[in-house]
């Protein structure tokens, strides 16, 4: 039986090879880093024996425990630097293709998420930025059923609880939204501060959220101090 040609041998497993789901570039600079670590370790060595022959050199006590406490402080430094240069001797560039995930893996096999959020203070925590958070992970591009986002208030405060009930409001508009136009950026605030494409469905959006805004509503975000001021406009961008 004679065996096909190499040239299509090799054409026939690229085909059938699955596709990548990323690619790994090293940096030029690794020689580079690699060389200065070398040049800077040498140093470090040379700083460490001009302090031991100090150290045992000196006929005083207080040049000892001056040199002592110089030894020990390029120690601690040294030790700081050596920490640092791990992810600086193979220094790589990664590129991701996410849109080959599900030709390798099945939605059924993908792994549950669990998403949690703190917030504690919402003077120095405005409601708006962890509101935009939670609702920029529900719009994640994954199966909604393994997918749970939860929100830790530590302070207890109703002005973080109404503004979520005002997220979640939004949100019934918000991520369908987001699947069905496959919008990159899902975090609303950053959306809608962008040049984005003017159509009836987003001014829909916007303006969904102003009908249902009471004034009851309203004087409860103007009572803040501007906290949720701008809530109305940017979370639930209406």
């Amino acid at each position: 039986m004679e065996k096909p040609p190499l040239r299509d041998y090799t054409a026939t497993n690229a085909a059938s090879a699955p596709p990548l789901l990323n690619t790994l570039t090293p940096s030029r600079r690794t020689s580079l880093n690699r060389a200065f670590a070398a040049v800077y370790t040498c140093a470090i060595v040379a700083l460490f024996y001009r302090h031991t022959q100090t150290l045992f050199s000196s006929k005083t006590l207080v040049s000892f425990y001056v040199t002592l406490t110089l030894f020990v402080s390029d120690l601690i430094l040294a030790f700081i630097w050596a920490n640092g240069q791990a992810f600086r001797m193979r220094p790589v560039y990664r590129k991701e293709f996410p849109e080959n995930l599900e030709k390798v893996v099945k939605t059924s096999d993908l792994p549950g998420l669990d998403v949690f959020i703190c917030t504690a203070d919402p003077y120095k925590e405005p409601p708006i930025s962890v509101v935009n958070t939670a609702l920029s992970v529900m719009a994640y591009d994954y199966p909604t059923e393994k997918i749970s986002v939860y929100v830790s208030d530590d302070g207890g405060s109703a002005f973080t609880l109404f503004a979520f009930m005002e997220a979640a409001r939004f949100a019934a508009q918000w991520l369908p939204f987001c699947r069905k136009n496959d919008i990159a950026k899902r975090n609303p605030d950053e959306f809608f501060a962008t040049d984005y494409k003017m159509s009836s469905e987003t001014e829909d959006i916007k303006e969904k959220l102003v009908r249902n805004t009471t004034p009851a509503m309203m004087s409860v975000r103007l009572s803040v101090n501007g906290v949720l001021m701008d809530l109305p406009v940017k979370i639930t961008p209406q």
